[in-house]
């Protein structure tokens, strides 16, 4: 079945308005999901269903807070050891960028050749971050979330999501500062 507005094969069923006798004669009311046109008909087996009007809430945007783009210098190092035990060694800093940042992670860019692959790609790997904010330095261990590795030939480099797992109280406070300041000043970054 096509629309006749525009041809569309995206047809779904409408609410029915019309009355009982035509309904049980298998007239339905029909909507175009392309294009939004409503029409007449005849639907005897009930064939075309009707979608649910509520959103999936595992779909979509699952933030738990607003991200903003930024571009602040960072220096991140390779976390040998359990940092939550107190029994960890650091690698020699690697710079790189902070691009994204919000209350609960941040995405880092670097390219990473003091690192092997296997350090960049393993989920859950512990990461040592200072991030230079314009007014203070903020330093937090965070833990790998996903990964992507962009770019071509001479300018190939990582791209890490990561989570904070520690950070200091006063630090907690400064990226808190600057956030609200970002939101205030910033538009934020809509993505779906």
């Amino acid at each position: 079945m096509r629309c006749p507005q525009c041809s569309s094969e995206q047809i779904q069923r409408d609410i029915d308005t019309g009355s009982a006798f035509s309904r049980l004669a298998g007239r339905r009311q029909l909507l175009c999901m392309t294009c939004g046109h409503t029409f007449s008909a005849f639907d005897p087996f009930g064939k075309l269903g009707r979608d649910s009007a509520k959103r999936d809430t595992n779909s979509g945007n699952r933030r738990r807070s607003h991200r903003f783009g930024v571009h602040l210098p960072a220096s991140i190092s390779l976390v040998q050891g359990n940092p939550k035990e107190g029994k960890a060694t650091y690698s020699e800093a690697s710079q790189g960028h902070c691009d994204i940042i919000n209350e609960h992670g941040m995405g880092i860019s670097l390219v990473g050749s003091k690192f092997t692959e296997a350090d960049m790609t393993q989920v859950g790997g512990f990461l040592l971050v200072r991030v230079r904010l314009p007014e203070a330095t903020i330093k937090a261990v965070v833990s790998i979330v996903n990964h992507k590795r962009i770019g071509e030939n001479q300018k190939r480099k990582w791209f890490l999501g990561v989570k904070f797992q520690q950070m200091p109280d006063e630090d907690k406070e400064r990226l808190s500062d600057f956030l609200t300041q970002r939101e205030r000043n910033q538009p934020l970054i809509v993505s779906d």
